[in-house]
């Protein structure tokens, strides 16, 4: 199996026809993903040719997942676009919003997160990697060739390059899911989210969790592990070596006094139970002994 996405997601691709969006759709066909729609007021009713497929373009994502029964959209629309877009999905009804767009608002997060909540769309984002289950479908922007293997390992991570770094150097082993929540200070779907996902998929024997600097998601994600996941959990925390008061990378990646730091993360994860690489190649490795381990792997 797989979380969140599966063969059967009919994929519709808000910004399609923008650069980013034509780029990824064709990435996203050629791993799998059944793209059946993208969405652009301007440019309703043409269909694009992507190597062997031609994809439609509708005027609104209503007007898309009427046609098609698209029940996933992957969001590529501009930051200054991107909070109507998102509304725009979330009234349909549809399932899940992926949304891939950098440097949104974080007052427009917000108010589209508590709608979706409020009207039970999972959105996945803003400002990540979008998720890809192996073998059977890729919505975002995560490069498929780097494990084109399904398998046996649940990751969730806010890094989109650690993501990959990690889904590379696990390839042999391959995945269940792989999800990117993203790195903003406010993010649809959490560490807590795809850990209750992945305890549940019989698919899923061992979970990875990536996290950085800032904030408190790894703390609670580590008491959730203490409390309800029963499979084994792997993590990684970066940023052991970023100055006190500085954002790095990702928005919410700033450490304010002992708080958010990559050590405090540490500790509660270990405390929970988590073994913790110092760097993603010790994590790697920490993952196949898990897995070599004999009896029972699930047993945390």
């Amino acid at each position: 199996m797989a979380i969140f996405l599966t063969k059967e997601s009919k994929v519709v691709v808000q910004g399609m026809t923008g650069s980013e969006g034509m780029k990824h759709t064709r990435r996203m066909l050629a791993s799998g993903t059944d793209i059946v729609a993208g969405v652009n007021p301007r440019k309703a009713g043409k269909v694009i040719d992507f190597d062997d497929r031609a994809v439609p373009v509708f005027g609104s994502v209503r007007a898309a997942i009427e046609a098609t029964g698209a029940d996933v959209t992957v969001v590529f629309v501009p930051p200054p676009f991107a909070k109507a877009a998102v509304i725009e999905a979330v009234d349909t009804g549809i399932p899940l919003a992926v949304v891939i767009t950098e440097g949104i608002p974080v007052h427009d997060a917000v108010v589209f997160h508590a709608y979706a909540a409020q009207r039970g769309t999972r959105v996945i984002g803003p400002n990540c990697p979008g998720l890809i289950s192996p073998g059977q479908s890729n919505a975002g922007i995560i490069p498929a060739d780097i494990a084109a293997k399904p398998g046996r390992v649940g990751l969730v991570s806010k890094s989109g390059t650690l993501t990959y770094q990690l889904m590379y150097e696990l390839r042999e082993i391959g995945f269940s899911s792989a999800v990117g929540i993203g790195g903003d200070p406010v993010v649809g779907t959490t560490h807590i989210d795809c850990l209750a996902a992945f305890e549940q998929d019989p698919d899923t024997e061992l979970i990875v969790l990536i996290g950085e600097i800032g904030g408190d998601a790894e703390e609670r994600a580590a008491a959730y592990i203490a409390e309800r996941i029963t499979k084994p959990v792997v993590g990684y925390i970066a940023g052991f070596t970023a100055p006190e008061g500085k954002t790095m990378g990702h928005a919410g990646a700033i450490v304010s006094g002992s708080s958010g730091t990559a050590h405090a993360k540490k500790q509660a994860l270990e405390a929970a139970g988590v073994r913790v690489g110092a760097t993603p190649t010790e994590t790697s490795r920490l993952v196949r002994a898990r897995l070599a381990q004999p009896g029972d792997v699930a047993a945390h």
